[in-house]
């Protein structure tokens, strides 16, 4: 463990961690939250993520503009996000100005009045974003393949929510969601850059130690069960589609080879994929795999985007490559998808924002801080025959799931029977 890393829990339960880099005059700092899309009920689906913008539009001490004008004035920058497991408020500074982004971020998270003249305005900003994905189809296929992986349960929902509901969103349901969920159990206040722990430590103790303590609520686990789904556009020239299969959660011990396994598939230009797809056959301009992670699930699967004519060779061809590296791993293969791997994280160690943010998502997920010496170490330990395994072991899984956008009245008749047992 690295001597610059450092972890206090206050008594209350929220966990404060900093790493120190030393060398630079920036630091990076925020709160994680442990809870995101998959907590939402069903009737307030996109509550996490309109509660996430609401909370930079005004509180007891600072308007919305108040906001925005004080972090920029010291050339500071303030964001957030919502996933389906976790939402994050954070900023970016010079190192003098660590306790006023602080201050700023203590202030949304538990001073916001939610003011209804504000909701209105960010409502629509919402539902602008909305129609955003809805004409983004790389993107909107990501939603459908999540909606037909886990069908009528909160895994599957989208992370925005539908018009509907968001159009109707009323006010008390982001003032109860949070109050349900954003106790300092399920906090981390993290910090990395030209820091020092003692400091954050003070003003989290300051800042959030009054924090009344909540049970919080687990979420509903998830049910892969595959699917297809299919949305025609014939005003687009491109079909974008997504095949994937059940992958793992983040605590399995397959987890890393998985990773490996996914980068050799389609993670670079010297992947299978996209040396056979693109460079040999031309019949796409971007094809790429990725392996999502949850508590209790995840997903192995590709992302294509080609012609309508070329649909059917191309889907061949994702079924045929997947199962030519399970069934035959290359060791060179292997060795650059883990090289690629470590390159990643290592520069990712160089940008206080990416520290900041990897030692709270491993405090959220793994309940601490994975030294980067592990994972260097499982990343080197993953073989061929693991690769083969890992394969065999997925390929057995629950059956397939496709997503399409696109110029297409039905999926092309392709024998798929390669990624089936």
């Amino acid at each position: 463990m690295s001597d610059t890393f450092r972890l206090t829990t206050l008594p209350n339960g929220l966990r404060v961690v900093t790493e120190t880099m030393p060398r630079l005059e920036t630091a990076a700092l925020g709160v994680w939250v442990d809870v995101g899309t998959r907590y939402e009920p069903a009737e307030v689906n996109g509550v996490a993520h309109l509660l996430e913008h609401m909370a930079f539009k005004g509180t007891q001490r600072r308007s919305a503009r108040a906001i925005a004008e004080e972090i920029e004035r010291v050339g500071g920058s303030l964001n957030a996000y919502t996933s389906r497991e976790h939402t994050a408020y954070y900023a970016r500074v010079l190192a003098p100005d660590v306790e006023l982004a602080a201050d700023i971020i203590a202030d949304i998270l538990q001073h916001s009045t939610f003011d209804p003249a504000e909701l209105e305005k960010e409502r629509h900003v919402v539902l602008q974003e909305i129609g955003q994905v809805k004409d983004t189809p790389d993107d909107l296929v990501f939603d459908l393949l999540q909606e037909a992986s886990y069908p009528d349960q909160p895994m599957g929902r989208a992370i925005l929510g539908p018009e509907a509901i968001v159009a109707a969103m009323p006010r008390e349901a982001m003032i109860d969601y949070m109050a349900r969920h954003y106790g300092p159990k399920r906090l981390v206040f993290s910090g990395a850059g030209k820091i020092e722990h003692d400091r954050l430590l003070d003003l989290a103790s300051r800042l959030f130690g009054d924090l009344p303590a909540t049970a919080g609520e687990p979420a509903e686990p998830a049910r892969y069960l595959g699917g297809t789904v299919i949305e025609r556009r014939p005003d687009l020239e491109q079909v974008h589609i997504c095949l994937a299969m059940e992958g793992l959660p983040y605590h399995d011990d397959d987890h890393f080879a998985l990773q490996v396994l996914s980068t050799a598939l389609g993670g670079g230009m010297s992947s299978r994929l996209f040396q056979e797809a693109r460079e040999e056959r031309g019949l796409c301009y971007s094809i790429m795999s990725f392996a999502s992670a949850y508590a209790d699930t995840g997903q192995l699967g590709v992302y294509a985007g080609t012609g309508p004519e070329d649909l059917g060779e191309l889907m061949q061809v994702v079924a045929d490559e997947t199962r030519a590296l399970i069934e035959e791993p290359q060791e060179d293969e292997i060795g650059r998808a883990r090289a690629q791997l470590k390159a990643s994280l290592f520069m990712g160690l160089e940008s206080c924002a990416a520290v900041c943010e990897e030692n709270a998502r491993q405090l959220l997920c793994y309940g601490r801080r994975v030294p980067t010496e592990e994972i260097v170490a499982r990343i080197d330990a993953v073989d061929t025959d693991r690769v083969r395994r890992l394969g065999r072991r997925l390929l057995a899984g629950k059956g397939l799931t496709l997503a399409a956008v696109g110029p297409l009245e039905a999926l092309p008749d392709v024998d798929l029977s390669a990624l089936a047992t």
